[in-house]
């Protein structure tokens, strides 16, 4: 099996990256992997990664200072990591790491992407209060309408998604702000997506990082990549039921794991 990099960007995150260490490691037994934290913190955020690389011969971190950004941040955990296939999710665990053992299963089965959905049958995102799903349905909707690639795409705002570290290799990336799916999904070359369901969760430690400056980056980004987004004839969008991801977790990885969704 090809080795699995999940890049996890972290600011202000102590009381969670231990936590998702372990989750992670729970969810990706039996898969070569490693998880490569980049961390623009100002807490002990750094100490607590430090300790964790020490103990942990799959745990890597980079603490940046004079640049911050999560989606810069991102970028660079692609770049340094050793994978063949990348994984970008929160530290926050409202992204549950369990979701990482059937979304590398899509990938074995042959897709370039998967992208995790809160909005196909058995997806749900309740994690979110009234102000964020206002939030994140608007920019859902002015992505869809502004890049075609995302059309097809139910939850294209996610910053959870894997997908094959090649497609990304002639990709001008040039992030800014928090958005990064939308930039990858705009700027690489690649055919099929596979979509499975997953439920959105509460965050356990630390405060959302949603401001305004968010939102008009976002913009920003949207307007950039109208201009600069890659052109492709089509996107294959597939998407696999609850029953079906567990077949096919058993298919590509052994016996079925009662943790995977």
């Amino acid at each position: 099996m090809e080795k699995l990099s999940v890049v996890v960007p972290t600011y202000n995150e102590k009381g969670n990256v231990e936590n998702l260490v372990r989750q992670v490691g729970e969810a990706l037994e039996g898969i070569d992997y490693e998880i490569v934290f980049i961390d623009d913190s100002t807490d002990e955020t750094p100490e607590v990664l430090e300790k964790l690389s020490k103990e942990n011969p799959k745990v890597r971190f980079e603490h940046r200072t004079g640049e911050t950004g999560l989606a810069t941040a991102v970028i660079r955990g692609f770049r340094i990591a050793e994978g063949d296939v990348l994984a970008c999710m929160d530290a926050d665990l409202q992204h549950p790491p369990k979701i990482l053992r059937p979304m590398y299963a899509a990938i074995l089965s042959g897709a370039d992407f998967c992208i995790p959905s809160r909005f196909i049958p058995g997806g749900d995102d309740g994690g979110l209060n009234l102000y964020r799903k206002f939030v994140s349905g608007t920019a859902r909707w002015m992505g869809k309408i502004a890049l075609p690639c995302l059309r097809k795409i139910s939850d294209p705002t996610s910053g959870l998604f894997m997908f094959r570290k090649e497609c990304i290799e002639k990709a001008d990336l040039q992030p800014v702000g928090w958005k990064i799916m939308v930039e990858v999904l705009a700027m690489s070359e690649y055919g099929t997506v596979v979509e499975i369901p997953y439920v959105f969760q509460d965050r356990e430690s630390g405060e959302s990082k949603l401001s305004g400056k968010v939102t008009m980056q976002y913009i920003e980004q949207l307007f950039m990549l109208m201009k600069r987004a890659t052109k492709r004839k089509g996107i294959t969008v597939i998407r696999w039921s609850e029953k079906y991801t567990e077949n096919m977790v058993k298919k590509y990885l052994g016996k079925e794991n009662e943790k995977t969704i």
